[in-house]
C-alpha cells in the first residue's frame, strides 16, 4: 500500500511522532511517499530505511495512495486540500498544533490511529468546496476553497460597498470591510468570528456573512449550496483583497466574482468514535455550562 505524508517546517518537539509513523509504515510492508519540501525538513533528523518517493504536485500521487497524512494544524490541511485536488485520496490530519479542528487525530494517539487505519477502521466525510470563475483567472488552476472565499478591503481606512447577487436576484449592498462565503466545513472559521452560523458538514448549505457591517440590520444568511453567487465591489480604493482558504490575491473592481459549488469534495479521514457535534463540544466548549 501506498501512503503519503506531508507537512511543513516541523519545530522538533514534533519530530519523535512522525518518527512513530514512518517506522510504523515501514515495519507493515508500506511504501510511503513525502512532499518533498517536507522532506528536506526532516531529512537528517529522521531515518528512513528506504529512501521514499518524493512528490510536488497531485500529478505526482500514485493512483493507488490510500490517505495522505498531513502533519501540522488545520491550516496544513487547506495546504493539502491543494495537493489532493479531486483525487479524492483522503486526507488524515494529525493534530501537532493547538486547536486541530480539521485534523482531527491527536499526535499522542497517532499509533493506536494508524493502526486502525491500516485496518480500514474509520469513517471518509466528503465536504463541499467552493469555486471561484473570474474573467482574468485570478487563482488558475487552484481556484477552490474547503472553507471560504473572503473578499476585504486593501485599505484599513475605507470600507467596501459589495453588491451580492444569488441566482441573478439581488440579495444586498454590504458596507462592509468585507465578505465571507463560506462552506459547511468553514462555518467553524472565519465566518463564526464574525457571529456566522455553525452548519453541519453534509447541510448542502452555504453561508454569507458580513465583516465589520456598517449596517446594524444585516446578518449572516444561509443559502442552499446549488445557488451561484455573484459579487460586484464598489469604494473609494480601486482595489480589494480576495482570499480563498489561505491564497490571496488582489482584485481591482472591474473583476466580477461567481461563486458556485465545486464539482468536486474533498475526503476527510474520520476516526469511527469521533463525531462532528463531539469535536465543536470539545473544541469549541459548544454549549459549555456547569451545570452539565
Amino acid at each position: 500500500m501506498n501512503y503519503a505524508l506531508f507537512g511543513k517546517d516541523m519545530i522538533t518537539h514534533s519530530l519523535p511522532y512522525i518518527r512513530k509513523q514512518i517506522d510504523k509504515l515501514y515495519s507493515t510492508g508500506n511504501s510511503i511517499l513525502v512532499y518533498e519540501s517536507f522532506y528536506r525538513s526532516i531529512q537528517g533528523k529522521i531515518h528512513f530505511p528506504i529512501k521514499p518517493d518524493l512528490f510536488n504536485s497531485q500529478k505526482d500521487l500514485m493512483v493507488d495512495t490510500q490517505v495522505l497524512f498531513s502533519f501540522g494544524g488545520d491550516g496544513t490541511i487547506l495546504d493539502a486540500v491543494t495537493l489532493v485536488g479531486n483525487s479524492g485520496i483522503p486526507i488524515a490530519g494529525i493534530n501537532m498544533g493547538r486547536l486541530g479542528f480539521l485534523s482531527g487525530i491527536p499526535k499522542e494517539q497517532i499509533i493506536p490511529a494508524l493502526d486502525a487505519i491500516l485496518l480500514h477502521h474509520y469513517e471518509v466525510d466528503s465536504r463541499t468546496l467552493i469555486r471561484l470563475e473570474t474573467k482574468p483567472g485570478l487563482f488558475g488552476e487552484l481556484n477552490y476553497a474547503l472553507n471560504d472565499l473572503t473578499v476585504y478591503k486593501s485599505n484599513a481606512q475605507s470600507m467596501l460597498i459589495i453588491k451580492t447577487y444569488v441566482n441573478g436576484d439581488f440579495l444586498n449592498s454590504y458596507w462592509a470591510d468585507g465578505l465571507i462565503i463560506s462552506t459547511p466545513t468553514g462555518s467553524t472559521a472565519y465566518s463564526l468570528s464574525c457571529t456566522g452560523p455553525i452548519i453541519t458538514p453534509g447541510s448542502e448549505s452555504l453561508v454569507i456573512t458580513p465583516i465589520a457591517s456598517h449596517n446594524l440590520t444585516v446578518r449572516p444568511i444561509v443559502i442552499p449550496d446549488d445557488s451561484i453567487i455573484t459579487i460586484r465591489v464598489e469604494g473609494k480604493e480601486p482595489d480589494y483583497f480576495v482570499s480563498l482558504d489561505s491564497r490571496i490575491q488582489p482584485a481591482h473592481q472591474s473583476v466580477e466574482l461567481t461563486i458556485r459549488k465545486a464539482e468536486f469534495k474533498i475526503n476527510l479521514l474520520r476516526m469511527k468514535n469521533t463525531s462532528f457535534f463531539q469535536t465543536i463540544r470539545e473544541k469549541l466548549n459548544w454549549g459549555l455550562d456547569i451545570r452539565n
